[in-house]
């Protein structure tokens, strides 16, 4: 290498570039800063921002969207192309010109040091290289080297670079990070275009999505909804006694102390020992203790409670959706903008809870920053915790061992201003975090209280536990917040305010109460359970060695979770219903399809722990990177075989009889896979023939639309079909007979027909409403729905690049033209009266506004008295989601399914 020649430094983000420069600078010289690098004598600084480089979607080897078929799968490529990210495009070509200058003679990878920093570089080295005349990539040619650090002090910095890891040294790594993402790759695309071959077989284009972590979470979801639509609730009773003492009255929870947890496969998890599964035992119990006198004995002991560790992504989007209802995406957004933006908090993609252990320094120059900060509710507890002499190097917040790419998610220095509402709260939860960790434990005295009322020689025991808070430690710096959660427990709940009972002192069952109750199915997931469950999949794995390998990953990164989310709502697999994410009869439909083709791993996590535990192996040097390659290849090969040779009439599943009897002949109408169909009066044999597709356009009905189309012979408009082309469109559903007396189902599009046929549309007419709040470009009115005019295929842009929609009619409501151009303009109608529920058809007031963070039309509600919100259970749907009601006028189609 020439003597002269510069070293190129990429670094993963801007900000890591610029703090190299700074580390740098004292030993290597000052830095020169230009549009997209820093450079001096001896260094080039530049950094991507993150990724830059895909894997090329597979066009290049003749599958075509809507033209998806089984001939041209599996999709297996000799070597993977790149693609660059169009979105950083400029980045890319910046660092790629500079890793090709001829004055640069290495190149060091400053990438997070992980698997996924080592992607980031290796594929910019890659593209740096260029191909073959055969299509193969090319070395670079130039030396290469790693910087690896955990902490990001500038004297870590120096450390790192007087330290810099070889080539050889990284290169399983970058095996194990390559693996992952080309084994993803063949899995989603093989099995994405597998189920919608086979899905689409019948007609039109069913796109059926399946990936490695998203098919897991949905069946996670779909699992738990079984479960629940199982569920059979039973009656059960619980007794509650009021007892005075002399200081005053208490409550206490009649239970079984003979009683004992069952175990083994036959143990009822229903059965605990406070439920009396009579009423008449629980009101023989209440009328024999009520009036009795009674003995306490009690047990007082200490204990104290920790603050919880400091965030990390995925924890932080969990409680931001418990305490103010943000989506795992909205937090991810909230946190970036705070870091890249304000400056004000660390990097938030991040898996780690804790701090390198030498940020001590780095975390008492923060608290000083917050303690001099105009945070009036805030700044006298980080005075306080320095004061106090509270940050000292403890191993449950500063430990090298538990950070991995990034450490825990804490507030930077640099103090905030001007933020938003929803950036504020969530700045607030991480600064009182920070500070809270440093200070001591919660000290309480927790006692439980046993009376017991003696009749007729049997002992009815009561139990009463309640909790006293003697020093709130960590607690002090939530304040209210604490002291509401803590005092918020009523009497009879565990932890309660107890009044004293003197030492031999009986007391008098004052009154007994008998409380009628039912078991209740396991809860919805909503996303911060759902994000919980990702995080903890590896505890559903039952192998002790894969369960180890997810041991700190589980499903996605604390950077993807997300997404994925956001992906399953967006492909139709869950909708959100308030804070609850339930699964579509889409979603029912995908799990049916893997379990009957017998391709379920799938659907599990242990596919993740399989992964994990032979990339670790690669890392270790272990195995080789080809082996692992053709495994893949191979379960690719075996789930497109599946598919494409399952040759019987329907896929085993669990089916649903209607309650609606045929249209044609009124006999029993019975669910399969593909189809509902009339299988005659006794509902066992091959009926008269009538039948409806399953999922008419690529859109799967549910048993409670196909019950009402069969009643009532209509029913929508109704949205998410898809045409042969591949376009989206909406329309009615009618059953009705034909010329020869066979009822068959129709699309009606009433004044929609230009919309629905994917065929190319001519816009030039139609008077703009206003900016499309996504692009910019004129909104226009088409068919039954306000479009962005680069939503629409149309001669002059056959390919869609937009897709903001919404409909001309919501939930009943007339959306006229002038609302929505006040909406482009404004970002909210007018409060408009008309919307009816779908769910309990009831009427409601809301206006329609623009939600930038869910990037759609979404209701908003007028503040009752005091400024609470109303409850949005009469429209929980949001309007981008609504289906518009038919419109009087709709004129009627002869198309047939």
């Amino acid at each position: 290498m020439n003597a002269n020649a510069k070293t190129l430094v990429i670094a993963e983000k801007p900000s890591v570039a610029l703090d190299i420069v700074r580390a740098l600078t004292p030993v290597a010289g000052k830095f020169e800063k230009h549009d997209d690098h820093y450079e001096n004598d001896r260094y080039i600084v530049t950094s991507a921002v993150g990724h830059l480089l895909e894997i090329a979607a597979p066009e290049a080897y003749d599958v075509k969207r809507g033209k998806w078929s089984f001939a041209h799968l599996p999709v297996i490529p000799p070597h993977f192309e790149l693609k660059p990210i169009d979105k950083t495009k400029s980045r890319l070509n910046a660092v790629v010109k500079l890793a090709k200058r001829k004055d640069v003679g290495a190149l060091v990878n400053a990438c997070d040091a992980g698997r996924e920093g080592e992607l980031i570089f290796r594929l910019i080295e890659q593209y740096a290289g260029g191909t073959d005349k055969d299509g193969r990539p090319k070395p670079l040619g130039k030396p290469v080297y790693r910087l690896w650090l955990q902490s990001m002090t500038p004297q870590a910095i120096r450390e790192g670079f007087e330290h810099l890891r070889s080539d050889q040294e990284m290169r399983p790594l970058a095996d194990a990070a390559r693996s992952r993402s080309e084994a993803d790759w063949l899995v989603g695309i093989n099995g994405t275009r597998a189920m919608t071959a086979f899905n689409s077989r019948d007609g039109g284009f069913f796109l059926t999505t399946v990936g490695r972590v998203q098919t897991p979470t949905l069946a996670i979801v779909v699992e738990r909804e079984e479960q629940i639509r199982r569920f059979q609730p039973r009656d059960y009773w619980e007794v509650y006694a009021t007892f005075a003492a002399q200081a005053g009255t208490y409550v206490g929870r009649w239970f079984d102390p003979a009683w004992r947890k069952p175990s083994g496969d036959d143990a009822d998890p229903e059965r605990k020992p406070e439920r009396l599964w009579t009423e008449a035992e629980a009101r023989a119990i209440a009328d024999a203790v009520r009036g009795r006198w009674a003995d306490v004995r009690e047990e007082s002991k200490p204990t104290t409670q920790a603050c919880g560790l400091l965030y990390d992504l995925t924890s932080l989007q969990r409680e931001a959706n418990g305490r103010f209802g943000f989506s795992a995406k909205t937090t991810l957004a909230l946190a970036q903008s705070l870091y890249e933006k304000h400056k004000a908090l660390t990097y938030p993609r991040t898996d780690s809870r804790a701090l390198p252990e030498d940020y001590l320094g780095t975390v008492k120059h923060t608290l000083e920053a917050l303690a001099d900060a105009p945070l009036a509710h805030l700044a006298p507890h980080a005075r306080t915790a320095l004061q106090q002499g509270y940050v000292r190097p403890t191993k449950r917040v500063f430990d090298n061992t538990k950070v991995s790419d990034h450490f825990a998610i804490i507030p930077t220095p640099q103090v905030p201003h001007g933020l938003s509402e929803a950036e504020q709260k969530l700045y607030d939860l991480v600064v009182r975090r920070f500070i809270a960790v440093f200070f001591p434990p919660a000290e309480f005295l927790v006692t439980t209280r046993i009376t017991q009322v003696p009749v007729d020689g049997a002992t009815h025991h009561f139990k009463t536990e309640g909790k006293v808070l003697v020093k709130p430690g960590w607690m002090a710096v939530y304040g209210k917040e604490a002291a509401e959660d803590f005092e918020g427990a009523r009497a009879g709940d565990k932890g309660q305010p107890l009044v004293p009972v003197q030492p031999g002192e009986r007391v008098r069952t004052e009154d007994a109460r008998v409380d009628a109750k039912q078991t209740r199915p396991p809860a919805r997931f909503n996303e911060a359970t759902l994000l919980a469950a990702m995080e903890g999949a590896g505890k559903l794995v039952d192998d002790e060695e894969l369960r180890s390998a997810m041991a700190d990953k589980g499903l996605g990164t604390p950077a993807t979770r997300a997404a994925i989310i956001e992906g399953l709502i967006a492909e139709k697999y869950l909708l959100r219903e308030g804070r609850e994410l339930i699964p579509t009869p889409k979603a029912f439909q995908l799990m049916t399809l893997l379990r009957g083709l017998g391709v379920e791993e799938l659907t599990r996590p242990e596919l993740t722990g399989e992964w994990e535990h032979k990339l670790s192996q690669m890392e270790r040097g272990q195995l080789s990177r080809e082996a692992f390659m053709r495994e893949i290849a191979a379960m690719t090969e075996r789930i497109v075989r599946k598919a494409k040779e399952y040759d019987r009439d329907t896929v085993p599943g669990d089916y649903a009889t209607l309650r609606t009897p045929c249209p044609q002949c009124g006999g029993v109408v019975k669910e399969t896979y593909r189809r509902y169909a009339c299988t005659g009066a006794d509902g066992a044999g091959a009926g008269c023939g009538f039948s409806l597709p399953k999922a008419p356009g690529g859109r799967v009905l549910a048993v409670e639309e196909v019950e009402t189309l069969l009643r009532e012979h209509r029913i929508g408009p109704l949205e998410g079909f898809r045409s042969k082309a591949g376009w989206p469109f909406s329309a009615e559903l009618t059953v009705g007979p034909d010329a020869d007396g066979q009822w068959k189902l129709a699309f009606d599009f009433g004044d929609d027909e230009e919309e629905a046929t994917g065929e190319l549309a001519d816009l030039s007419d139609r008077e703009p409403l206003g900016p499309c709040p996504k692009c910019g470009s004129p909104v226009v009115e088409h068919g039954a729905h306000y479009v962005c005019s680069r939503a629409v295929p149309t001669v002059q842009q056959p390919t869609p690049s937009c897709d903001f929609k919404s409909a001309t009619t919501i939930l009943q409501q007339p959306i006229a033209r002038e609302q929505m151009a006040k909406l482009l303009a404004t970002g909210r109608t007018d409060w408009l009266e008309g919307f009816v529920s779908n769910r309990t058809r009831r009427p409601f007031k809301a206006a329609l506004v623009w939600d930038a963070d869910a990037g759609k039309v979404n209701f908003a509600f007028e503040p009752r008295e005091g400024g609470a919100t109303p409850r949005r259970g009469a429209a929980r749907t949001t309007a981008a989601r609504a289906a518009p009601a038919r419109t009087a006028t709709a004129r009627r189609s002869t198309r047939k399914s």
